[in-house]
């Protein structure tokens, strides 16, 4: 399936609307209030779809989705959220078995990245842990018990990445800034400014060099294609490949903008804090041992900055996206987004659409059972339709 042009639609009926996504391998995954999709595109061409409750803890433990603390609990939520639904992805986005026993495949099963959205799709029933639908695993799925990622590989490259993460955004700015400002107790403020505009800058150049990578184009598409089905819906449209390409691919609401907000925050919260007297309170005066304990107290520090962040960009920016102010608060982290998110084609659209759907599904379902209210963005096609009747 070619690629669609990429326009700025804006008319439609705006809505307000929870559900956020998240790009993966060869496919997309959609988040709502009581369940979470992945649509993932297989080798042989299929959108293969899998669906899972989300479990709450808001009412045994209220205080965890306090202000400022609910970003920290959000961020934890997301992570393990993103590690399971990138399991998913990996053992179905790939022929573990045929790549281990090196023979061709005729019918296409093995069609690389670039040649599985050209092929025709087909909609693949899947294994489901919701209680009501009471669907058991398909024959594609038992098919595929033996040939799937381990999971403890997955399980180190995600250890690693967080190691990795660590060094890269944390350690290595704060040792740069150290040789060329000094320690950080002579000059708070400037050390914690330049180490700030280190970060962003190690931060955007690293999303540069792995854009450059052939699967991670690939993810920055699916990106995009989430992103323009959350646009589609949220106008009231109808979810189609066509009428989803029409929206641009830069959303209010994603992670890229909630990160660099991070950024920026932790510049103010760095300086606040009194890093430098709490080192010399500690009686440390050797330079590297200074410098691993600032290190130490900023990861320390992280939940915080990320709560913070969260109000700002979810909270307060993602209710109020068309205010002026907000604009320009988020103006840095939109941008941004020209790296993390491509132009899909019709294929990932297909995915995020599959996804999308799975969820709005369930918010239907329980809105019809009186456990939600029945809002607009359940059924954007009904608000639209009302919308022109009125």
């Amino acid at each position: 399936m070619g690629e669609i042009k990429e326009a700025q639609k804006t008319e439609g009926v705006l809505v307000k609307t929870h559900i956020g996504g998240q790009a993966l391998i060869e496919g997309i995954m959609m988040r709502g209030r009581y369940n979470w999709a992945v649509a993932v595109r297989e080798p042989n061409g299929n959108i293969y779809t899998e669906e899972h409750d989300l479990a709450s803890g808001k009412k045994k433990n209220a205080w965890m989705y306090k202000p400022v603390i609910r970003g920290c609990t959000a961020m934890v939520e997301s992570l393990v959220l993103a590690y399971n639904a990138l399991e998913i992805s990996a053992n179905h986005a790939y022929d573990f078995e045929e790549e281990e026993s090196g023979e061709g495949d005729p019918q296409g099963k093995g069609a690389s990245l670039e040649d599985r959205s050209a092929q025709p799709p087909s909609l693949e029933v899947a294994e489901t842990d919701t209680p009501t639908e009471g669907v058991g695993a398909s024959e594609a799925q038992q098919d595929k018990e033996g040939e799937e990622m381990p999971a403890w590989l997955l399980t180190l490259s995600m250890a690693l990445g967080v190691v990795l993460g660590i060094f890269i955004f944390v350690a290595l700015p704060a040792a740069i800034t150290n040789l060329i400002v000094g320690d950080i107790g002579e000059k708070t403020l400037t050390w914690n400014i330049i180490d700030g505009i280190l970060r962003i800058i190690v931060f955007i150049g690293y999303i540069w060099f792995i854009s450059l990578m052939k699967d991670i184009k690939r993810m920055i598409r699916y990106h995009g294609a989430e992103h323009k089905t959350i646009h589609c819906f949220e106008h009231g449209l109808e979810l189609t490949p066509q009428n989803a390409a029409s929206f641009p691919r830069l959303h209010v609401r994603c992670g890229t903008a909630f990160l660099i907000m991070t950024m920026i925050i932790a510049i103010f919260i760095y300086t606040i804090f009194p890093t430098g007297p709490l080192v010399d309170l500690m009686g440390v005066t050797a330079k590297v041992p200074r410098l691993l304990l600032v290190i130490l107290i900023r990861i320390l520090l992280m939940p915080l900055i990320a709560g913070f962040a969260y109000e700002v960009t979810v909270k307060w920016a993602g209710n109020n996206p068309d205010k002026p102010l907000v604009k320009v608060v988020l103006w840095p982290g939109m941008q941004m987004q020209r790296l993390t998110t491509k132009v899909p084609d019709e294929g990932m659209l297909e995915c995020a659409i599959a996804a999308m759907n799975i969820v709005l599904e369930r918010e239907r379902k329980e809105a019809e059972a009186g456990n939600a209210p029945l809002v607009p963005s359940l059924s954007p096609c009904d608000v639209a339709a009302a919308k022109n009747e009125g």
